[in-house]
């Protein structure tokens, strides 16, 4: 049996390899979602501290990326519930201190597509849309949709070949 102080570095030691796995990926979900570099940071270290305090009060995290997406899409719901955000210009950016990179032409020509493929995405079906993001954009598996969902990963690969199929009509015109 574990004493209390095992038990916390225990959670603490999942909690970083969590970290070191998935960090990336939620911050750049999180600046997706809300266009601010600071405050996505913020939220996915407000994510890591509440699954630690999830993990510490004795719960269980079947799939841990799956469940730090959660947390972290519910933070940028309460996010936007504190202050509705306006779509930030360019201009507004750079005030606060972005600067657009020179990137080589390959990375540009990546961007780009990925761009428009993301502007694809978003003229989806709803059903589709959140799918093919979780995918492809968040780069869950199927066992981890389907955690997420509560769909069968059967009907999860059903909607992702249909809606992979509505995508390539809309890249085609």
């Amino acid at each position: 049996m574990l004493t209390a102080k095992q038990k916390m570095r225990l959670h603490a030691l999942i909690v970083t390899n969590a970290h070191n796995d998935y960090q990336k990926g939620l911050n750049s979900h999180a600046f997706f979602k809300i266009h601010n570099h600071e405050t996505g940071e913020d939220l996915v270290q407000n994510t890591f501290i509440k699954t630690l305090g999830y993990l510490a009060k004795g719960g269980k995290i079947d799939t841990m990326k799956a469940f730090l997406y959660h947390v972290l899409n519910n933070l940028i719901i309460d996010e936007y519930r504190k202050q509705k955000r306006q779509v930030t210009s360019l201009d507004t950016l750079v005030e606060k201190g972005f600067e657009p990179s020179t990137d080589t032409t390959d990375e540009l020509i990546n961007f780009l597509d990925g761009k428009s493929a993301l502007a694809l995405i978003a003229q989806l079906p709803i059903a589709y849309r959140k799918i093919i993001r979780m995918r492809y954009v968040q780069g869950f598996s199927l066992k981890e949709m389907a955690h997420a969902t509560g769909q069968t990963k059967n009907a999860l690969g059903v909607q992702l070949h249909r809606g992979l199929q509505k995508l390539r009509a809309l890249y085609k015109k």
